[in-house]
């Protein structure tokens, strides 16, 4: 019975001596200065205090959710160049552009003299299922009206986009006629493989914009495609990758490397060592592999890159890349906004690092881009004065290699500048290209039916009558004598391969281009050597 009584009272007893011992605790805590409760510490630092001092005897209202995003902003400046703060209200769109997907209606569109123009409906998707095409001008969404002058693509895209399942009603033109289409909202995939195809019977080409989500998953649909074309060789195409989803690269890596090879290391101040290694039997580990980079290439891209490059797995073509070896993880804070902290340096398998300095500033580290022009580094090749002080490395196949300022190609390939930026620039807001073709595709539409692939199109359309019209349009506005042959024949490549996408998507796009690419020239050089 005795022991009946106890089991009863136990659980009441234990209670009591734990709320004895935090009432012990907490009061050990104030008895040295500490007024905050039981986990509180001494130590709550100058900017918390400057903080609380500001909310408890200001002169005037104050917004102190915004007086700590900018304190933080601040301090994250002090910090290396990729440590960054993200307002709440930033969030959503950052997390969105590593997602691989975003909630929305599923169009393209541009804008043109004030007006919101589809250019691109997404196959399957809720605009497409509803009924809406390319060239429809969309000028009201759930009645809020769009022609507003003061509306940029923002503040568009935030009317337009919404919740999965929520309706858009669109008040559209169509045929110079008003007409109301409304578009139940869904997930809208990004796809970060913009071309995936055969070069010829044998070479097949990827080309990859970020590393996303989903990123690995659509690299491996590619890969296995290719393969049942024929693939024997790849051309993998990581120019203008800026980076992203570091454990994305290491996936595809494993897919190109045989055994337990090391693909990538990191190591921190607050991070232990981690390796990370080949885990399973690649998809391409024996056929032929070219990898392009250039000076955009960064992060995640050189991870892959690097690693390839040290077991002398492929041969790196293009310029060298961006030199960023750092590791940013995101933590969210009690208002909805996030920081990216950098949290450790990655390193190639033979213990690269391949971030360059930023000692002397963020400033003067992103403004190197500019510098390495001005230099000539990016139509000579030379980046030996960046080595002076780098340790080297030799890889098993007895290539030199260098720690830090990125990764240096095994060939190099000048920049093009041939059409210069300015000439471009000027030429754009002159004349508005992409408004000309994408009225040369609607007038057109029928003409451009005929042709089955981006290949075809490119080898038999008279690229003259896109000139032509871009002439005719300018009405004297751009004087087209300063353009130089070259010139020309770039600019009509290029308007080609704007036309092709309208059609065949960033695919066809790519078809076009790549026709005449010095950088991929050289890959196929290399591969039928």
């Amino acid at each position: 019975m005795r022991n009946k009584k106890l089991q009863v009272w136990l659980p009441l007893i234990f209670s009591l001596i734990l709320i004895a011992g935090m009432f012990l605790g907490y009061n050990l805590n104030g008895n040295s200065g500490e007024k905050n409760g039981f986990f509180a510490s001494n130590n709550r630092g100058s900017l918390q205090e400057a903080i609380d001092l500001i909310k408890l005897r200001y002169v005037d209202s104050v917004n102190i959710g915004m007086l700590e995003g900018s304190a933080i902003q601040e301090i994250m400046t002090e910090l290396d160049p990729h440590s960054v703060y993200l307002p709440a209200v930033k969030v959503k769109g950052a997390n969105e552009d590593l997602a691989g997907n975003f909630e929305g209606i599923g169009v393209e569109f541009n804008v043109f003299k004030d007006t919101v123009n589809v250019v691109f409906v997404i196959q399957g998707g809720p605009s497409d299922k509803s009924g809406l095409q390319i060239g429809d001008k969309i000028i009201e969404v759930n009645k809020v009206n769009l022609l507003q002058k003061n509306f940029d693509v923002d503040s568009i895209k935030k009317y337009i986009r919404g919740e999965r399942g929520s309706e858009a009603d669109l008040k559209i033109i169509r045929n110079n006629k008003q007409q109301t289409i409304t578009v139940i909202r869904g997930t809208i995939p990004i796809p970060s493989v913009d071309a995936a195809y055969m070069i010829d019977k044998t070479i097949g080409y990827i080309k990859l914009n970020k590393f996303t989500e989903t990123s690995y998953e659509e690299f491996m649909k590619a890969m296995e495609n290719l393969q049942k074309l024929g693939m024997q060789s790849l051309i993998f195409d990581l120019r203008g990758n800026g980076g992203g989803f570091m454990n994305e690269a290491v996936d595809m890596a494993d897919e190109f490397l045989d055994s337990d090879k090391l693909i990538v290391y990191t190591n921190g101040v607050n991070s232990k060592k981690r390796e990370y290694r080949c885990k399973r039997p690649g998809l391409f580990e024996k056929g032929k592999l070219v990898l392009l980079v250039d000076e955009l290439s960064a992060s995640a891209s050189e991870v892959l890159a690097g690693s390839l490059q040290d077991w002398c797995r492929a041969s790196i073509i293009g310029r060298r890349t961006f030199g960023k070896g750092l590791v940013q993880e995101q933590y969210p804070l009690s208002d909805g906004s996030a920081i990216r902290l950098t949290v450790a340096r990655y390193y190639t398998p033979l213990g690269r690092s391949i971030q360059r300095s930023y000692e002397n500033g963020k400033k003067v580290y992103m403004d190197e881009l500019w510098e390495r022009f001005n230099s000539g580094e990016l139509l000579s090749g030379d980046s030996t004065k960046k080595h002076v002080n780098g340790k080297k490395f030799t890889t098993a196949c007895k290539d030199t290699l260098y720690g830090g300022e990125g990764i240096t190609p095994n060939i190099f390939v000048p920049l093009d500048t041939s059409l210069s930026q300015q000439k471009i620039v000027r030429l754009l807001n002159e004349t508005n290209i992409s408004r000309i073709i994408y009225n040369y595709y609607l007038e057109h539409k029928d003409q451009l039916i005929q042709f089955n692939t981006a290949v075809n199109f490119s080898q038999q359309f008279n690229a003259s009558k896109l000139w032509d019209e871009l002439v005719k349009t300018a009405n004297g506005s751009f004087d087209f004598k300063s353009i130089t042959a070259k010139e020309k024949e770039l600019l009509q490549q290029r308007m080609v391969a704007q036309l092709a996408r309208f059609k065949w998507r960033n695919e066809g796009f790519y078809q076009v281009m790549n026709n005449k690419d010095e950088t991929i020239k050289s890959a196929i050089e290399k591969i039928n050597k």
